[in-house]
């Protein structure tokens, strides 16, 4: 089916008017893109992340839009009409308002555009010396005869495509010798815990506090022929539940935090928990400007550093207990 997207170009301000009116009107499904609301979620979510994509913050800026979708059809152009009328009509009810243009924009796309298009954004990834990052609808020649990391990236932070997670397969090729247990902090997609266990490992757990997160790193497991009795996905925060920590245990081989530098830090007390003597704990998703301050902060919690490594602009750094 052919759809047209239509884009209703409008102020920050005006963007609830405008959206109660699209819903007055029988547009039940749009999408709000507001610079308002995005600069708001950066600042109220600062503990997740240290740095946001130039390019993104670029696309957002000054932006507030709601984006709709109708189907290419006879009464499309009469609703399209009718939409650009109750838009000048909302203006003239409320003179007070800063509605900016109210520009309506149309672009046409097809059903296969919404659900294919993003796939040819992903291709297989060759990582380290022994591993391939391959999404799983793709079946790549592999004449070197790679460990294929099978993935549906869906919505969740893993693709194998971001300095810090390359970092930490590559440790994880030298780390894993057959046989650990892995505790995996921040799984998102669950690509590290899947990694260690094509690499050998013998167990993988995976935690994140996103409940969604759970679902699609033990989908993804399962498209690696991974099941229960060798990874399981759990939900919860680390740092602030002890039920949590008890419940997961200690004496892990391999404890893995890909995160941000905010959540390394607070949960540098919380990981010696979880090591063994001979244990190495591996995380990153450090900018450069942190590396100092995270690497204090786990010395601080009673561990040695054993090597840092970089990449662009991302730090990983290797830890044992002292």
């Amino acid at each position: 089916m052919q759809w047209i997207e239509v884009t209703v170009h409008t102020a920050s301000g005006a963007i609830d008017l405008v959206a109660d009116r699209l819903t007055v009107l029988g547009f039940d499904s749009f999408i709000i893109d507001d610079a308002a609301d995005f600069q708001d979620f950066l600042e109220n979510n600062r503990q997740y992340w240290d740095y946001v994509d130039d390019a993104l913050a670029k696309k957002m800026q000054g932006v507030s839009q709601i984006r709709l979708y109708l189907a290419d059809g006879p009464d499309a152009m009469e609703q399209i009409a009718m939409l650009k009328q109750q838009l000048t009509l909302l203006r003239t009810q409320n003179p007070s308002v800063e509605f900016g243009s109210l520009d309506v924009k149309l672009e046409n796309v097809k059903d296969e555009d919404w659900e294919n298009n993003w796939k040819q954004y992903y291709k297989p990834l060759a990582i380290g010396e022994k591993l391939l990052v391959v999404p799983e609808w793709l079946h790549p020649e592999n004449p070197e005869g790679r460990i294929e990391v099978l993935l549906d990236p869906g919505m969740i932070f893993g693709t194998g495509a971001h300095a810090s997670t390359q970092m930490c397969m590559i440790e994880l090729e030298h780390a894993i010798q057959g046989g650990e247990r892995v505790l995996d902090l921040g799984s998102g997609s669950g690509i590290l815990s899947i990694t260690a266990l094509l690499l050998g490992a013998a167990h993988a757990t995976g935690v994140d506090i996103d409940p969604k997160a759970e679902g699609i790193a033990r989908q993804n497991a399962a498209i690696n022929a991974l099941h229960a009795d060798r990874f399981t996905a759990i939900t919860g925060d680390v740092i602030a539940d002890k039920a949590m920590m008890e419940r997961l245990g200690s004496g892990y081989d391999i404890v893995l935090a890909n995160i941000v530098a905010d959540v390394i830090i607070p949960l540098a007390p919380v990981v010696p928990n979880f090591l063994k003597p001979d244990s190495v704990f591996i995380c990153s998703g450090i900018l450069e400007t942190r590396l100092t301050e995270v690497q204090a902060a786990l010395e601080h919690a009673g561990m040695q550093i054993l090597v840092a490594h970089q990449q662009d602009d991302w730090c990983q750094i290797s830890a044992a207990l002292a």
